[in-house]
């Protein structure tokens, strides 16, 4: 497995990934009809660090870092991460998220927030938790879930 930045290249198998991620309408705030340049012009915005996760020539997983605001909150990195549902249980999500911890650091930054961790999402949490974030906050009824309805929503902390 090779997490490496990501080309102009990877945009078609990187779309694949979101657009299977964001059509269960319980994970991520996007709307499961958004369009595909929309999606993709977020993903690999400007202020974006953009890296995938391949083996053997198959994008399995895809995440970016960047400051979670600018000036003086810019030494705080954000972060988001997608695994394909075809690789899931396959560890691409804890070794995305190990990678991003170490690449934030390397980029200067010393700690990482996450503004919105859906709390049903308990993969997301658990593993979060075990890479060390704590929940410092919970937002009620911030996300509409697909299947629960209004659910809360976690922020998520770690210094580096």
């Amino acid at each position: 497995m090779l997490i490496r930045e990501a080309t102009d290249g990877d945009r078609e198998a990187v779309w694949d990934i979101i657009g299977q991620v964001i059509a269960g309408g319980d994970t991520y705030v996007f709307a499961p009809d958004t369009p595909r340049d929309e999606m993709l012009d977020y993903w690999f915005a400007a202020d974006k660090y953009v890296y995938v996760v391949e083996s053997d020539g198959k994008i399995l997983g895809t995440m970016w870092l960047k400051a979670n605001q600018p000036g003086l909150g810019s030494h705080v990195a954000n972060a988001a991460y997608m695994v394909s549902p075809d690789a899931k249980g396959k560890g691409i999500g804890k070794a995305m998220g190990e990678f991003s911890l170490e690449e934030a650091r390397r980029l200067g930054f010393t700690a990482m927030q996450f503004n919105f961790v859906v709390k049903s999402n308990n993969v997301a949490v658990n593993l979060w938790k075990g890479l060390g974030f704590e929940i410092i906050g919970e937002i009620p009824d911030a996300f509409q879930h697909s299947a629960n309805g209004l659910t809360n929503a976690y922020v998520m902390y770690r210094k580096l």
